[in-house]
């Protein structure tokens, strides 16, 4: 849909909801008539709207970031207008912050390049030995996806700035991993694009990998110091391993607080009930927390500080039927890539789990052996799923409860790890309490089935379908030369 075209319809929806002649003063008052259907489908349009405004907006930042390059000195765009830089002008002239206007520039700048490059352009040269046309960038999809309004501004920069800059010769590599991304926007916050869009560039770029690891693993630090009340406070950059170790201790300790798994025995029900009604904040448990392991050191006992489970960060290693083994591995709680010197190193501490699985990571059948999923079955589930499997939720394995898909007296279903799945509390609750339900064919894709017949398909995230070779061959994109 053209762009003026798509500004039209919803401002037709709008009108339609809102009334064609509308007063911002009443604009509360006609929302809050609105039924529920109603205001969705408002947010939605008006949603629509910005995306098209937003276009247009970076392309101008874009524009004035051009006009405005060092080289053209005080004639310069922002320059002349009194302003140090294209951010700064776009600043003032958006009201967004500085790192906002930044972001837009930088968008601006990418669908400039795609723009500029013939959507057809193949990267050979045609007859009597013309000049090659140029080859597309290897974002271009990206780029079309935000001009078609499939993602926002935020999306396309979360996805390209954590993918990076391709390695030389592994640019048809990258522009799978953006298009894939860009499918898997819809249902991942910006954040968790991030987040998968780093680990897939180190899972597909071992090497650097390794290099980003080493490099930040250098700038770990921790320091403290008196604020002006006299108040000591304290900064600290953790590296990749140690900040993973971290986050698995206190989600450990404060899950219960935190709206994690419920618990089945009496020992953990009752150190959980005890935790939800204490008075403290979860900072300030938090810093208990972290004090009380300082004091104890080595020396602590688990069951004092964490409850009857013990932390430990879990990782997880791929190894093919020949025994090679992937060159990283990656946090079962957020789906993190790691050296696999660390993994080795993890071995000599802590042992391993093997867990058989196929190239799409579904474990191998266990039998229906007991009512509740086994601490093996759960680790089996954890790989496999890397977490709420629920469209949309971020929520790591640790959060989450084994979901039976099959009910145990109704259905007579198995506890096999095949047809169970991991599911954070609120939406096993929202499972069984709002008329949806979970259906498999075989070791096929999970689909939810919605309480109003809609269908919808529960997919591994991204980075587990790249770890677990799930992800064909990327397309030939353009032609050899003759």
């Amino acid at each position: 849909m053209e762009l003026f075209t798509e500004v039209e319809a919803q401002l037709r929806v709008l009108r339609e909801l809102l009334g064609d002649a509308i007063d911002p003063a009443e604009l509360v008052t006609r929302m809050e008539n609105l039924s529920d259907d109603e205001s969705l489908r408002a947010i939605s349009a008006a949603t629509a709207l910005i995306r098209c405004g937003e276009q247009i907006r970076v392309v101008g930042a874009a524009l004035v970031a051009a006009r405005s390059s060092r080289e053209s000195g005080h004639a310069g765009l922002a320059q002349s207008r009194g302003h140090r830089n294209a951010v700064a002008l776009v600043q003032d002239l958006t009201g967004v912050t500085k790192i906002e206007a930044a972001r837009q520039v930088r968008v601006g700048e990418a669908l400039r390049d795609v723009a500029h490059t013939p959507p057809d352009a193949r990267g050979v040269g045609g007859v009597d030995d013309a000049p090659a046309d140029p080859a597309p960038p290897w974002h271009a999809a990206l780029g079309r996806a935000l001009l078609d309004g499939l993602i926002s501004t935020a999306q396309h920069d979360s996805i390209r700035r954590g993918l990076g800059e391709p390695i030389e010769g592994a640019e048809e590599a990258w522009a799978q991993a953006a298009d894939q991304l860009t499918v898997e926007a819809g249902r991942r916050t910006v954040e968790e694009l991030l987040a998968h869009a780093r680990t897939i560039r180190d899972l597909i770029d071992a090497e650097g990998a390794e290099t980003r690891f080493l490099a930040r693993y250098e700038r770990r630090s921790f320091r403290t110091y008196l604020d002006q009340d006299g108040m000591r406070r304290a900064s600290i950059a953790f590296d990749d391993e140690g900040g993973a170790l971290v986050d698995t201790m206190f989600a450990a300790a404060l899950r219960p607080r935190r709206g994690g798994p419920r618990f089945v025995d009496p020992d953990e029900k009752s150190v959980a009930e005890d935790l939800t009604a204490d008075p403290r904040t979860n900072d300030q448990l938090a810093y208990d927390l972290l004090l009380d392991l300082i004091r104890a050191g080595a020396l602590a006992e688990p069951e004092a500080v964490f409850g009857t489970r013990q932390a430990g960060l879990r990782l997880v290693q791929v190894v093919d039927r020949d025994g090679a083994a992937a060159p990283l591995v990656h946090t079962e709680d957020g789906v993190t890539a790691l050296p696999a010197a660390i993994g080795e190193r993890r071995v000599c501490e802590a042992g391993i789990v093997s867990v058989s699985v196929d190239c799409g990571g579904n474990p191998l059948d266990v039998g229906r052996e007991s009512r509740l999923f086994t601490p093996r079955q759960r680790v089996a589930l954890a790989v496999r799923d890397g977490g709420c499997r629920w469209d949309g939720c971020d929520r790591p394995a640790s959060y989450c409860e084994a979901h039976h898909i099959d009910e145990w007296e109704r259905d007579r279903g198995r506890t096999d790890v095949d047809r169970g799945i991991l599911l954070c509390r609120f939406h096993h609750m929202e499972l069984h309490h709002g008329g949806w339900r979970i259906t498999r064919d075989g070791t096929g894709d999970f689909v939810l089935h919605r309480h109003d017949g809609r269908t919808l398909v529960l997919r591994h995230r991204l980075p587990l379908r790249y770890a677990w070779g799930d992800i064909d061959p990327p397309p030939r994109r353009f032609r050899p030369a003759a």
